[in-house]
């Protein structure tokens, strides 16, 4: 009976240990940590609830404790997907900072009031399908998030979050190291991708893979911008070292826009 008692607690504690030295090898970095909420759902009623518990509530408490550049993003193919979709993404300085805001908010009478409709929701008829969480650590060379330089309504703007799986950890850390090493967060710069992050997922369904942002104008903007990077010269030429290669097994590309009331 003791055994299995004694396994959980080492388990526990190796997993703290993990957790306080991601966050002390990025603090000692300058690199931020990102929570990036999904949240599906199906009908326009459950999207008002949710439009409702983010610029009502969540977003209003979350300013209260000093958190800044909190976006609410939805989905382009929301409009004929079965499955809709919207990201709320949240910059951390630490991953301690994710479990306090979690605590502030169950202590926090205004959120609880603002959300009531939310939380209180009755369960056969839902404010949501599921959530999922994915959490990201920022990457070296691009250590914080970037508000994206754009002139265009926010119901215009296109931010394209991909997804890049790779076939194994080894594989994984090479694609990251071509970001970083191999200048290709640096090539995206030059060329005015108006990245808003840069990250790798240290928890989240479908790793190991990393995850990154970038923002546009419009589509024909994001499309121009495509067709210039794959045509550059020190593109093509990054693309195709040996050592770059096959370090990406698997690629999802969501295309987002700011909801009306999103920070940015």
């Amino acid at each position: 009976m003791n055994k299995p008692f004694k396994f959980i607690l080492i388990t526990t504690a190796a997993l703290s240990s993990v957790i306080m030295l991601l966050s002390w090898q990025a603090k000692k970095k300058n690199q931020e940590f990102f929570q990036l909420t999904v949240y599906h759902f199906s009908t326009s009623v459950q999207e008002k609830r949710l439009d409702n518990y983010f610029q009502n509530a969540l977003l209003p408490a979350l300013h209260r404790e000093g958190i800044k550049n909190i976006a609410v993003l939805k989905a382009w193919a929301n409009d004929t997907a079965a499955d809709k979709v919207v990201y709320v993404f949240i910059p951390l300085h630490s991953l301690d900072e994710l479990v306090k805001n979690n605590d502030r908010l169950k202590k926090d009478q205004v959120y609880n009031i603002a959300a009531s409709d939310y939380l209180d929701t009755d369960p056969k008829n839902p404010a949501h399908g599921r959530m999922e969480t994915i959490l990201l650590r920022a990457f070296p060379l691009a250590p914080q998030m970037q508000l994206p330089s754009l002139q265009s309504s926010k119901t215009s703007r296109v931010y394209e979050l991909r997804s890049y799986e790779s076939a194994t950890e080894k594989k994984f850390e090479n694609k990251v190291k071509m970001f970083n090493e191999g200048n290709e967060i640096a090539l995206f710069k030059r060329l005015n991708f108006n990245a808003i992050f840069y990250g790798e997922v240290i928890a989240g369904s479908k790793m190991p893979n990393l995850m990154y942002m970038t923002s546009f104008e419009n589509r024909q903007d994001r499309d121009a911008h495509w067709k210039t990077f794959s045509s550059d010269s020190a593109s093509k030429e990054l693309s195709g070292l040996p050592e770059y290669q096959n370090n990406v097994s698997h690629i999802d590309i969501t295309f987002l826009y700011p909801a009306d009331y999103s920070d940015f």
